[in-house]
C-alpha cells in the first residue's frame, strides 16, 4: 500500500475496482436468468427488460457525467455514483417482481454510467503526464476481467447460494471504493 501511494497509483486502482464492479455487473446476471425469472415468476425472456434498462441508463447517463463532474466536483461525483450504484443493487436485491426489478437495474446504471467517466476524469486530473500511461493501464485489466468473470461467477452464485447475492456483493466493494475515494 505504501508503495502504491508512494508511485501515486491508488487512485487508479480506486477507480479500476469501480471499473470492475460496473462491467462485472452488466454480465453476472446472464447465466442467473433462469433462476431470477422462476423467482420473479416471469418469463426468461421477459428479463432482457432488466438488461437492457442497465443499458439506457448508461447511455443516458454518461453523456452527463462529465458535466457533473465539472460542476459539482470529479470526486464527489464519483463517491455519489459509488453510493447510487450500491443503493441500485440493493434495489435489485430486494426486487419481487418484474417491474422493480427493472426499475433497479435502471438505478444501477445510473451509477455505473458516471463511475467509470468520472473516474477517468479523476485520473486524468491527478496524475503526472509521466505516470499517466501506467495509471490508466491499471483500468485495462478491471474492464478486461469484469466481462468475463461475470458469468461464471453469476452462475456460481445462483447454484450454491442465491441469485439476490449477485447484487448483494457490491455493497462491501462499494463500501471500500467509497472509503478510499474519500480519502
Amino acid at each position: 500500500m505504501q508503495f502504491l501511494l508512494a508511485r501515486g497509483m491508488l487512485t487508479p486502482l480506486i477507480i479500476a475496482t469501480a471499473l470492475f464492479m460496473e462491467n462485472m455487473d452488466a454480465t453476472v446476471i446472464s447465466t442467473s436468468l433462469p433462476a431470477i425469472a422462476q423467482d420473479l415468476q416471469v418469463d426468461p425472456v421477459a428479463l432482457k427488460l432488466a438488461l437492457t434498462s442497465y443499458l439506457v441508463s448508461l447511455a443516458v447517463f454518461i453523456p452527463v457525467s462529465g458535466w457533473m463532474a465539472d460542476r459539482f466536483g470529479a470526486r464527489r461525483i464519483f463517491r455519489s455514483a459509488i453510493l447510487v450504484f450500491m443503493a441500485g443493487s440493493i434495489l435489485c436485491g430486494f426486487s419481487g417482481s418484474l417491474e422493480s426489478f427493472v426499475l433497479a437495474r435502471f438505478v444501477q446504471g445510473m451509477g455505473g454510467a458516471m463511475m467509470v467517466p468520472v473516474g477517468r476524469l479523476v485520473i486524468l486530473r491527478t496524475t503526472r503526464k509521466d505516470e499517466l500511461v501506467r495509471a490508466l493501464s491499471y483500468l485495462t485489466i478491471p474492464a478486461l476481467l469484469g466481462p468475463v468473470i461475470g458469468p461464471p461467477l453469476g452462475g456460481f452464485i445462483t447454484t450454491y447460494f442465491h441469485w439476490r447475492w449477485i447484487f448483494f456483493i457490491n455493497i462491501p466493494i462499494g463500501l471500500l471504493g467509497m472509503v478510499l475515494a474519500g480519502r
